[in-house]
């Protein structure tokens, strides 16, 4: 059995999982911060009721997250040995700063928040669930800081057969993460948006607590639609930069098999099974080169032009990533954007003409848009990922190159096999409990709250 080809699939599918629960996390956790702001200026029961309705929902999210994302770290050392000898010295730094900084003061103010409930005076209090926030979006931070040198490898110097790194201050100014970062939290913001605004439809279609959940719906629309606008603009600027410094993944991106000035816009591009060449395309001319430069010209490069390129900086190889992967998952992810952001405006429309009732028959469909921001987030990922192939570290380490070299490729699938049905058993908990508690009487859950 290939190891490198289950330890590839092992990290795949338990990042794809995991992050189904960090978006989540990082937009409900300042929703949450946001409704008890306002429960903090109004002292309305009905704000306070919303705050922890909310904040339960988060919570059991939050803890879901946590088991998921401790397997992340062991597979760099199980699975990917030599990655982890090669890059430690910088991955690792990122990493233990989140554990230790982020993710403490995120959890323990968890706890202090939850369990503060008219115990502690409200300033404080609210304090407590602000830096919940604010911690998970420097947990966020860290992680991408870590991934972002695998994108684009920056403060470093090869010494030793190894990746040393020479400037932190480097590390964390690398311009990928400025880009990268903030379009993983808005997206996080949309996917709260939406899972808001889908639990709270849910309740205006049954009837149940009808004021309370049109007030949750009109924020949670405003939040999305945030969420969704931020998101689009961020990513023009995000695939702008990677016109600069992943060229491939664009050219894949896009089916761009030949450099094109002006360079057009693909709607549909059907490419030939060994991945050099365009059989067939319905592009926009001009489109490309506006997106990636902000004029109508511009050169864009093509899969075979890279090709070469690459070849002959370094070496022999096929450099080419899985083209429709990469393709379709950008489709996917854009495509999911798009309808939100339709949504959104639907729903802001009615809500300020205030003919949300009179439309309950389309919006009862709503809490099915719920998925919608977790397949953007998915396909993005996959993206992102599979479009740095065949680096592990672009440029540096190509993925065959990281494997663990002691690890067979089945016990590698035996642990896959185990991850998997624990992973299933923990989404059937996961999806059990949110129901449970999204469809529960915000004052029963504030009854409990209170009784800790």
């Amino acid at each position: 059995m290939d190891a490198l080809f289950w330890a590839r699939l092992q990290f795949a599918v338990t990042t794809v999982y995991h992050f189904f629960f960090v978006p989540l996390t990082l937009g409900l956790a300042v929703f949450v911060a946001l409704m008890q702001t306002r429960y903090y200026r109004s002292g309305k029961e009905e704000d306070k009721q919303l705050t922890q309705f909310w904040g339960k929902l988060f919570l059991i999210n939050f803890a879901m997250g946590v088991v998921t994302g401790i397997v992340q770290e062991f597979q760099f050392g199980m699975n990917w040995s030599e990655y982890s000898r090669f890059v430690g010295d910088i991955f690792g730094a990122p990493l233990a700063i989140e554990a230790l900084l982020a993710f403490f003061v995120e959890s323990t103010f968890l706890g202090v928040w939850f369990f503060g409930w008219d115990k502690l005076p409200k300033g404080i209090h609210l304090a407590s669930i602000w830096l919940v926030a604010i911690g998970s979006m420097l947990s966020a931070l860290w992680i991408l800081i870590a991934n972002s040198f695998m994108q684009q490898p920056v403060g470093f110097v090869l010494r030793n057969g190894r990746a040393e790194m020479t400037d932190f201050f480097a590390l964390l100014t690398n311009p990928n993460v400025l880009t990268q970062f903030p379009h993983v939290f808005f997206s996080g913001v949309a996917t709260a948006g939406f899972f808001v605004l889908g639990i709270s439809v849910w309740h205006l279609a049954h009837k149940s607590n009808v004021e309370i959940f049109k007030r949750s719906f009109q924020y949670a629309t405003l939040y999305a639609l945030i969420g969704i606008v931020l998101v689009a603009l961020i990513g023009h600027s995000q695939a702008q930069h990677m016109v600069q410094t992943q060229p491939m993944k664009m050219a894949a991106a896009e089916g761009l098999y030949e450099s094109e000035d002006p360079a057009p816009f693909s709607l549909l591009t059907i490419g030939s099974l060994d991945g050099r060449s365009e059989v067939f395309s319905i592009r926009l001319p001009n489109l490309l080169s506006l997106l990636s430069y902000n004029q109508l010209t511009g050169e864009v490069k093509g899969l075979n032009d890279l090709q070469a390129e690459y070849t002959k900086k370094y070496g022999a190889g096929d450099y080419l990533p899985p083209v429709p992967w990469i393709y379709w998952s950008f489709r996917i992810m854009v495509g999911a954007g798009m309808l939100m952001g339709v949504l959104a405006f639907a729903c802001l429309y009615l809500a300020m003409q205030n003919k949300i009732d009179a439309n309950m028959r389309y919006l009862q469909w709503l809490p099915y848009a719920i998925l919608l921001p977790y397949v953007a987030n998915s396909a993005g990922w996959i993206m992102t990922e599979l479009g740095r192939q065949p680096w592990l570290v672009f440029g540096l380490m190509r993925t065959e190159q990281g494997v663990s070299l002691a690890v067979s490729g089945g016990a590698v699938l035996i642990s896959l096999v185990l991850f998997t049905l624990v992973y299933g058993a923990l989404m059937g908990a996961d999806i059990f409990l949110l129901k449970k508690y999204a469809t529960t009487d915000p004052a029963k859950i504030a009854e409990a709250v209170g009784a800790y």
